[in-house]
């Protein structure tokens, strides 16, 4: 299967040269129309770049909001895009390895050399580990749900703009300077709120093992079906680990993300009479024009939304 994709994306980079070859608007480094020419792989990476790159940039996003971006295949388009990106940015950590998607991408759009302009928005990040039996090496991606992380996503996003565009430093400074004070002051007080909880009720417990950093972040304890969407979801032996850590802790609500399947969740609803107290969003923010449609709403959402949960 692996081999099958890469020859496609390797037939389609070909394809798309032979193309762009007979053009050469086509062949320009992407600045035609005076911005720069930026690739995220998915939507909260877009977003974060959006805010901090401004009117100087145009983003491609290549995972659609609401799809899963551990396990992707991108399109004929995505490989133009990439191909032509003055900047490609990516979350590293694990994320985007799924299938090797991400790799072959930069390989079949020549972004995959030591002096591509690619950059991972996680750097610096205190990263976590998986736990499940056997991928206790692997990182956990989910670092963008503590908000502070997010802020060091901001920062590495005005970095890396400035070092493909530094004509607009001083604008990526600013930009960068308001988010990331909007995102602190978000932060600030969902450690205020979730401070005034009784202890017995820091559980959080969702169908993905997403919310680790949020709930270290936080002070919660957190609780899943299955640890990340790669691995088999709702497994018998996952239902009856989890069905006994809602009943051990006397679990007061069960929050379900918006990227996933509701059935397992729902069964451990019905198993333990515990209520689905909402809806949280993971991997990708919300459509435009509806709840969380940018990385400050999503964050204010589950903020919002968890600690109601938890304390009603």
């Amino acid at each position: 299967m692996k081999k099958v994709f890469a020859i496609r994306l390797t037939a389609v980079f070909i394809a798309l040269m032979i193309i762009a070859g007979c053009s050469t608007q086509q062949s320009n480094s992407g600045k035609d129309d005076g911005t720069l020419k930026v690739v995220t792989t998915y939507s909260i990476l877009y977003d974060i770049v959006k805010e901090v790159g401004g009117q100087h940039v145009s983003i491609h996003s290549i995972v659609p909001i609401g799809t899963d971006p551990h396990e992707f295949d991108p399109l004929p388009k995505d490989v133009q895009y990439t191909t032509d990106a003055d900047l490609v940015l990516y979350n590293g950590l694990n994320l985007e390895t799924g299938n090797g998607w991400f790799q072959k991408l930069l390989e079949s759009s020549g972004k995959d050399g030591d002096d591509a302009p690619v950059a991972e928005l996680s750097k610096g990040v205190k990263v976590k580990h998986l736990s499940s039996k056997g991928l206790e090496s692997q990182q956990d991606p989910h670092a963008w749900l503590n908000v502070e992380n997010g802020i060091l996503y901001a920062q590495n996003a005005r970095d890396a703009l400035i070092q493909a565009d530094p004509e607009h430093k001083e604008d990526y400074e600013k930009n960068a300077e308001t988010y990331i004070k909007k995102l602190q002051t978000l932060h600030d007080e969902a450690k205020d709120k979730f401070d005034q909880l009784p202890k017995d009720k820091k559980l959080l417990v969702t169908s993905e093992g997403a919310f680790k950093y949020f709930a270290d972040a936080y002070g919660l304890k957190a609780g899943y079906i299955w640890e990340i969407n790669t691995e088999s979801e709702g497994t018998p032996g996952q239902m009856k680990r989890i069905i006994h850590f809602v009943k051990d802790h006397q679990v007061p609500a069960l929050f379900l993300e918006t990227s996933v399947d509701k059935r397992s969740l729902e069964s451990l609803s019905e198993e333990t009479g515990v209520p689905i107290k909402g809806k949280v969003f993971t991997d990708s923010i919300g459509k435009k024009g509806e709840d969380g449609d940018s990385y400050y709403k999503m964050m204010k959402w589950n903020i919002d939304t968890i600690y109601k949960g938890l304390s009603s």
